[in-house]
């Protein structure tokens, strides 16, 4: 399994969580298509918040990556944000 964490902080972060929250179910199926995706979990922060990606292999998570910055060019074009820190790697454990 491999994932990939994304940080959003800085200007727009939090309007870009309230559109993801607002959209929700538009998300979800963008990543239907992910192949191998085990998990998408969004978490809201005081000053954003953060993606979080697990699927059976890298090339998926990496796939996920690509869907969700489409997704955010497209239905939120008015919104700017800091670009995302990545963290990325092998996963250890998943329940």
């Amino acid at each position: 399994m491999y994932a990939v964490v994304r940080i959003y902080t800085g200007p727009g972060a939090k309007q870009f969580f309230d559109i993801l929250e607002e959209r929700k179910e538009d998300l979800e199926a963008a990543h239907q298509h992910v192949k191998g995706l085990m998990s998408y979990t969004l978490i809201r922060s005081e000053d954003g918040g953060v993606a979080v990606t697990v699927c059976r292999e890298k090339a998926g998570a990496h796939e996920s990556v690509r869907v969700a910055k489409e997704w955010l060019e497209k239905n939120a074009p008015g919104v700017s944000t800091n670009p995302p820190q990545l963290i990325e790697g092998a996963v250890i454990i998943h329940v």
